[in-house]
C-alpha cells in the first residue's frame, strides 16, 4: 500500500510543475538550469553555500542599540558635557615656531625690490624674494598679462589632457624646448611638483637612483615617491658619487640580478648651498656607467649662462645629452609652474605618467604668457643681456664684500650665485658658546631682525621642514641677489649684513 505522505508530495510537485510549464518561456529556463548544473557541479556547491547563507543571514537576530543599557540623569549628563576637553587640532607651537611667526612680515602693495612693510610703513631694500631678474615689475610683461587675461580669463579650468591645453600652453613648451635646444618640453602647472612627479614617472619599485645629499626638498619627495632603492652620495662630491656607481655595478646582472632603469639626480644650482653641480663630471660618470641623469635646474634657469640658458650652458654641456631638464618658471620668471625638456619620448610619457600633469588643472594662461615673454626678453630684448650682467655683478660685489670676514661668515655658494646662504663659522659658535640649532636660529635671526631695522634690508633665514629633511642643513640666512638693485644699494647692504654677523657673534662673547 502506497504511503500517504509519498502520495501527498508527488501530488504537488506535479501541480507546481504543471503551474511552471504553464508559463511562458518557462520551458527555455528549465533547460537552462539543468545543462547549467549538470555541465558545472563546482557551480551548484557555490551557489548552494551562499544560497543557505543568505537565509542564515536573513535569519539571524539583528544587532539593534540598546537605549535602556544605561540610564543618566540630566545632572549626570550635564556634568559628562562639563568635564569633556576637545583635542587640539593642531600641536602647540614650540618656542622657535612661535618666533618665526612673530617674526614674520607683511608687505603691503605689491613686490619689487623695494617693497612696503605694513609694520613699519617703510620701503626696505628686498634681498628676500626670488626676484632675481626683475621681472615682477617688468612693463612689457604685466602689459602681456593684462592682455591676455582680458582675451582667457583667470583660469584653465581643466586638467591638461581633458580640456585645459591651450594654444599659449603648447607655444610656451616650443618656447622653452627652443631656448634650451631640447626636442620637447611639457609644462607643469607648479613648481615644486614638478621634479618630483618627473621622477616617480620614471623610476619605479627596483630602479635604482643615485641622488646628491643637497638635494632640496622636492627632489627628496620625488625620489619616496618612487619606492625606489636611493643611494645618497656626499654633496658634490665626484669621488663619492662613482665610489657608489662601482658598488652598485659589482651588484649587477652579473650576480644574476634583473636589469633596472639608473637614474643620476642633481640640481644645476643647489637651493639649499647656492652652489652648481660639477655637470661636465656627472656626465662623464653618465656615459662611463650608463646611467640617466634627471637635472633640476629650477634655481638656474634663465640666470646662469651668457644668455642664461642654465648650468648646460656655463659647463659647455649639449642639452640633448641631458636625459631630462627639469626646472621652475616661478624663480627667475617671477610667474609660476615648472617644466620637463628633453627627447620627445621622454615628454609624451609625462603626459600619461606624470602625476603632476595628469592630475592638476593646467597653468593660468596669463602665466603661460608672462614666462613666453620672460623668454623673448632674454633671447631678443634690449635689457635681457644687461639683466644677466647686472645680477652677475651684483652677485659678485655682494659676495666680494661678505668673503672678508671669514672669522664672522662661511659662505657655501659659488662665485656669480645669484643665492647665497651666509652661515656662522662652526669655531666661531663654539667660541660663544652656541651649541643647539635653536640657538643658532635665534642668533640668526637677530641678524635679520639688526638690518630691518637699523638699514632697512629686508632679509631671512632659509627655512626647512626639520622632521622630514634627509639631510638636513645647517642654519643660514639666504640671501636672493637682483638685478634691479644699483651697485651703490647691494655694497651697502654687503656691509651692513657683514656687520650685523660680526656684532651678533662677537656680542655672545
Amino acid at each position: 500500500m502506497d504511503n500517504p505522505i509519498l502520495s501527498a508530495l508527488n501530488q504537488t510537485f506535479f501541480t507546481v510543475s504543471r503551474v511552471v510549464e504553464a508559463v511562458p518561456g518557462s520551458e527555455i529556463v528549465i533547460n537552462y538550469i539543468k545543462n547549467s548544473y549538470q555541465n558545472d557541479p563546482f557551480r551548484v556547491i557555490l551557489e548552494l553555500g551562499l544560497a543557505i547563507y543568505a537565509v542564515k543571514y536573513m535569519m539571524s537576530k539583528k544587532y539593534r542599540i540598546d537605549h535602556t543599557q544605561v540610564h543618566l540623569t540630566e545632572k549626570e549628563i550635564d556634568e559628562l558635557i562639563a568635564e569633556w576637553q576637545p583635542e587640539s587640532l593642531v600641536q602647540p607651537l614650540s618656542d622657535i615656531q612661535r618666533m618665526e611667526l612673530d617674526k614674520s612680515q607683511l608687505i603691503v602693495g605689491g613686490q619689487g625690490p623695494k617693497p612696503k612693510l605694513q609694520a613699519t610703513g617703510k620701503n626696505m631694500l628686498n634681498l628676500a624674494s626670488t626676484n632675481f631678474l626683475g621681472y615682477i615689475n617688468n612693463e612689457e610683461i604685466k602689459e602681456k598679462a593684462i592682455e591676455t587675461l582680458r582675451n582667457y580669463g583667470v583660469g584653465s579650468c581643466g586638467p591638461p589632457g581633458f580640456y585645459g591645453t591651450l594654444d599659449v600652453h603648447i607655444s610656451l613648451e616650443k618656447d622653452i624646448s627652443r631656448f634650451l635646444g631640447t626636442e620637447s618640453t611639457i609644462i607643469y602647472a607648479q613648481g615644486f611638483s614638478t621634479i618630483s612627479s618627473v621622477i616617480a614617472a620614471f623610476s619605479k619599485r627596483g630602479d635604482i637612483i643615485v641622488a646628491d645629499e643637497g638635494s632640496n626638498f622636492a627632489i627628496q619627495k620625488g625620489t619616496q615617491i618612487s619606492r625606489s632603492n636611493i643611494k645618497w652620495f656626499k654633496h658634490n662630491d665626484m669621488a663619492d658619487l662613482e665610489r657608489i656607481l662601482q658598488s652598485i655595478q659589482k651588484e649587477g646582472p652579473g650576480n644574476k640580478r634583473p636589469l633596472t632603469r639608473r637614474f643620476i639626480v642633481t640640481e644645476g644650482l643647489f637651493q639649499n648651498y647656492g652652489d652648481l653641480a660639477p655637470l661636465d663630471k656627472i656626465m662623464e660618470l653618465k656615459h662611463k656607467y650608463k646611467y640617466r641623469v634627471i637635472l633640476d635646474e629650477s634655481n638656474s634657469f634663465g640666470l646662469l649662462g651668457k644668455t642664461g640658458r642654465g648650468v648646460t650652458e656655463v659647463f659647455d654641456v649639449s642639452p640633448k645629452d641631458v636625459d631630462m631638464i627639469v626646472g621652475s618658471m616661478a624663480n627667475s620668471f617671477s610667474t609660476a609652474g615648472g617644466f620637463c625638456a628633453g627627447p620627445k619620448e621622454v615628454v609624451d610619457h609625462q603626459r600619461l605618467s606624470g602625476q603632476a600633469f595628469v592630475f592638476s588643472a593646467s597653468i593660468p594662461a596669463m602665466l603661460a604668457v608672462c614666462s613666453s615673454e620672460a623668454i623673448n626678453i632674454l633671447e631678443h630684448g634690449q635689457n635681457g643681456q644687461k639683466l644677466l650682467k647686472d645680477l652677475n655683478e651684483n652677485a659678485a660685489v655682494f659676495r666680494n664684500i661678505v668673503v672678508t670676514a671669514p672669522q664672522a661668515i662661511e659662505i657655501s655658494s659659488n662665485a656669480g650665485s645669484p643665492i647665497l646662504h651666509l652661515r656662522f663659522p662652526k669655531n666661531a659658535l663654539d667660541a660663544v658658546g652656541v651649541t643647539s640649532r635653536d640657538e643658532e636660529k635665534y642668533l640668526l635671526q637677530e641678524i635679520v631682525d639688526e638690518v630691518a631695522t637699523k638699514d632697512a634690508i629686508l632679509i631671512t633665514r632659509a627655512k626647512y621642514v626639520d622632521h622630514q629633511e634627509q639631510f638636513l642643513p645647517r642654519p643660514s640666512i639666504r640671501i636672493s641677489i637682483s638685478a634691479c638693485h644699483s651697485r651703490k644699494e647691494i655694497e651697502k647692504a654687503a656691509q651692513a649684513i657683514k656687520g650685523a654677523f660680526i656684532k651678533a657673534a662677537s656680542k655672545r662673547k
